[in-house]
């Protein structure tokens, strides 16, 4: 299979990427600044998600697979001025939802005229649970996704085209390292009944399974991989 996957170059991207690989799938992978023999794509960029779907046909011929992973973290203080709060919003909204919605888009019309196809959005247990004071706009951002995961589903299961979400908690990444193994860590542990964050490999791993195995009947589900932090 042909999978493009955004926000390939690290953390549970790269892991995914990896998993895929090693399956015998043909990863197409994109990041921000494109090295590596990734496609450059700057979510931020109302225009890069057709860019970046585009260039991927071009390599591929076919997709098979669509992965959304691409995404970021940042907070904004709820008494910020309110420039910089609406700036943030915009940011995070463009990057994790609208980015991820115009790829899925795209991938529905190319996988109607080539016999169907998958779609994995990558949101976040914060879309169900909600998150910190600062990151109103990121719970937000992962609960959208959600809702445009269950909507693609129902609406395009009929034509072979499957969609699921996963949903992650705290995960083992490069950017998560430091804050583990600082005293923030043990508050971290101490919300995860299985007494450990989970790892990129793991969620890398649920990941491929979605994108090249998963039953079809199984369409519409987020597959939540948190250590029993969040049960719903």
């Amino acid at each position: 299979m042909n999978i493009l996957l955004t926000g390939a170059s690290r953390g549970i991207g790269k892991a995914a990427a990896d998993a895929l690989t090693a399956a015998g799938h043909t990863v197409i992978g994109t990041s921000t600044k494109g090295s590596d023999g990734l496609i450059a794509a700057d979510f931020a960029d109302p225009a890069a998600a057709a860019a970046c779907w585009a260039e991927a046909v071009r390599r591929a011929g076919r997709i098979d697979a669509l992965v959304n992973n691409a995404g970021v973290y940042e907070g904004v203080a709820e008494d910020a001025p309110e420039a910089e709060w609406q700036a943030s919003w915009a940011r995070t909204l463009q990057i994790n939802l609208q980015a991820a919605a115009d790829l899925c888009r795209l991938a529905i019309g190319h996988f109607g005229t080539n016999g169907g196809g998958r779609i994995v959005n990558v949101a976040s247990r914060a879309g169900y649970r909600g998150d910190s004071p600062q990151h109103w706009h990121y719970a937000a951002s992962k609960a959208a996704l959600i809702a445009v995961t269950k909507t693609i589903a129902r609406g395009h299961a009929g034509e072979g085209i499957y969609a699921w979400g996963v949903a992650p908690g705290f995960t083992v990444t490069e950017m998560t390292e430091e804050y583990l193994a600082s005293r923030g860590g043990e508050k971290v542990l101490a919300d995860i009944p299985l007494g450990r964050v989970a790892s990129a490999a793991e969620v890398g791993e649920t990941i491929r399974w979605l994108a090249t195995d998963a039953p079809a009947s199984t369409t519409g589900s987020v597959i939540d991989v948190n250590g029993a932090s969040y049960v719903r």
